[in-house]
């Protein structure tokens, strides 16, 4: 076991990644001799050479048609989105030619595409660097949604993500590329839509991904000083989506809430509590509850953006309104 951060295992992800198949390379901005804004391919372009760690211009819909292209010919590339709101730059590249390309050629051609991504709050990067819009790829039919939250699951889920013969949407929070982990050497890949129970309760079911999945820990503690017993679910993937992993915890706690960071409104949490109702209505005694964000652009102000973003803080609040603590 040794301990290293979220930002080193992506890193070493994708060293050993580049290093096990010549055919995987990297897109992005930045990417080569700078390392990425985040440094997440620092010293890759040393190590591989600027042939398969290739800086592009700022054009997000050149570098994925790009990669759907080699892809289809062959080639497994990963493409770095800089920031998570310049994905609308190239919805078009991901949603009807990524997303289709196997399913409209009759299987004739696949698309082994990761697109590694970052966002989130609590840096102060302003309404068009701050945005979580893994619900978006929940909606399209034939990608892939990872959202780690832990250098283990990171590394272990990008190597299953390089491994697919389809394209993935690899969402990082920027607020945990410095916080550390233990890994194990090697770390095995882990298995898409394999939830994981990251803290055991009896009282009320919290469901996260990423970030969320920390503030949802650190309420967890702070309300069992109340006598309130929360337990925490980490999904890890969207898409696949371990629903069964969520019903089988409310047959212990028979209540809910789903907890993101991105904005409640067609936020995940709904599809989560959809299904949940749909296939386990009877395991829950009391109306499951979402936690999300407010639907306004994140200010850039620290004191506005905490006012409007999801928390800690509101997070808590659900919890006891779920548990009937609170009205």
């Amino acid at each position: 076991m040794r301990e290293i951060t979220f930002v080193e295992a992506i890193r070493e992800a994708q060293a050993e990644a580049l290093e096990a198949d010549d055919r995987v390379f990297i897109l992005g901005q930045e990417i080569g001799e700078y390392g990425g804004v985040f440094r997440a391919t620092q010293g890759l372009s040393d190590q591989f050479g600027e042939h398969r760690i290739r800086d592009t211009p700022i054009a997000e819909q050149s570098m994925v048609g790009l990669a759907i292209g080699a892809a289809a010919m062959g080639m497994r590339p990963i493409v770095e989105i800089m920031f998570m709101d310049f994905i609308a730059c190239c919805m078009d590249a991901i949603v009807n030619h990524a997303a289709k390309l196997r399913y409209m050629s009759g299987g004739q051609f696949c698309v082994p595409l990761v697109i590694r991504t970052q966002g989130g709050t609590g840096t102060h990067h302003g309404a068009q660097h701050s945005q979580m819009f893994e619900s978006w790829f929940v909606h399209v039919p034939g990608l892939a949604v990872i959202v780690p939250s832990t250098p283990e699951d990171a590394k272990g889920l990008f190597k299953s993500a390089v491994d697919l013969d389809d394209p993935v949407i690899f969402v990082e929070h920027r607020a945990l590329y410095k916080t550390r982990g233990t890994i194990d050497d090697p770390v095995e890949p882990i298995p898409l839509g394999q939830g994981v129970v990251r803290r055991q309760g009896t009282d009320v079911t919290v469901v996260a991904v990423g970030g969320t999945v920390h503030q949802a820990l650190t309420v967890a503690d702070q309300l069992d000083a109340e006598g309130i017993s929360v337990e925490v679910l980490d999904l890890r993937t969207l898409v696949p989506m371990d629903v069964e992993l969520v019903l089988e915890s409310l047959s212990r706690t028979n209540r809910l809430v789903a907890a993101h960071e991105a904005t409640e409104r067609g936020g995940w949490a709904g599809e989560l509590i959809s299904r949940v109702v749909a296939e386990g209505f009877d395991l829950l005694d009391a109306p499951p509850l979402r936690v999300g964000s407010r639907p306004v652009p994140i200010p850039f102000s620290q004191d506005l953006e905490e006012s409007m973003i999801a928390d800690e803080r509101l997070i808590t609040q659900r919890i006891r309104q779920c548990v009937g603590v609170i009205e």
